[in-house]
């Protein structure tokens, strides 16, 4: 499975804890050095069938401060994609790609019980 992570982020630091305590094989990436192209995020978008709000990390300080979710309003899914490629940290996080496909966002333990076992 790939696991695309800040490594400074708190959450991204449990949802790791949690997938080495339970002894799974990941291979990590940190999104802001190694951010996902337009079309590599255009294709976890898809893959995911999650709507393009999941992918928003709408409590970033620079997300914030550039008032990306009142312009995000207006803008196409493609445009969206676009503008969170920018800037990893723009992009909600973590986010795991189980071997079978399944993209999840955040990290909730619960969800994640469910979906990576």
């Amino acid at each position: 499975m790939l696991f695309i992570e800040y490594p400074r982020c708190s959450t991204c630091k449990k949802a790791r804890q949690f997938l080495v305590a339970h002894g799974f094989k990941f291979e990590s990436r940190d999104i802001v050095l190694n951010t996902p192209s337009y079309e590599e995020l255009k294709q976890i978008y898809l893959q995911s069938g999650l709507p393009i709000n999941k992918f928003f990390n709408s409590s970033g300080r620079d997300f914030r401060a550039l008032g990306l979710l009142q312009q995000f309003k207006t803008m196409s899914e493609d445009e969206i994609l676009h503008k969170l490629v920018e800037n990893g940290l723009f992009i909600k996080r973590p986010i795991l790609i189980l071997d079978d496909g399944t993209v999840i966002t955040g990290f909730h333990p619960s969800t994640w019980e469910k979906k990576v076992h």
